[in-house]
């Protein structure tokens, strides 16, 4: 798996590794739900959580990454099927669908998130 960490990765990649272990009772709550992860690279990637490891290595389906500019609306760049090295993740959180669908990306602006100071 380390060799596809932070790359596309194939279905049969994915569903090699799919069978994670799953240590953390919240976490496993939260696979098969669509989550949001700020990355330090000054984006925010949301997708399906599909499983993780004890390392919070996760792995998204149906995957974007959302820009965010002061200067025009947030830009979402679709990923597809990804994997996040753990080391990356600073938040993860359950997205209202509902409440997502309803955001008028195009007319929000913001300033890009900060990166994650260790």
């Amino acid at each position: 798996l380390l060799d596809y960490l932070g790359f596309y990765a194939t279905s049969l990649e994915i569903n090699q590794y799919i069978g994670v272990l799953c240590n953390s009772q919240q976490l496993c709550t939260l696979v098969r739900s669509v989550v949001g992860s700020p990355l330090p690279l000054l984006k925010n990637q949301e997708g399906t959580l599909k499983g993780f490891d004890q390392t919070i290595n996760l792995i998204l389906d149906e995957s974007h990454e959302r820009v965010f500019s002061s200067s025009q609306g947030v830009e979402q760049v679709v990923l597809g099927l990804y994997i996040v090295r753990g080391d990356n993740v600073a938040v993860i959180g359950e997205i209202d669908e509902e409440t997502d669908s309803a955001l008028d990306l195009g007319n929000i602006r913001a300033e890009p998130l900060n990166s994650v100071a260790h």
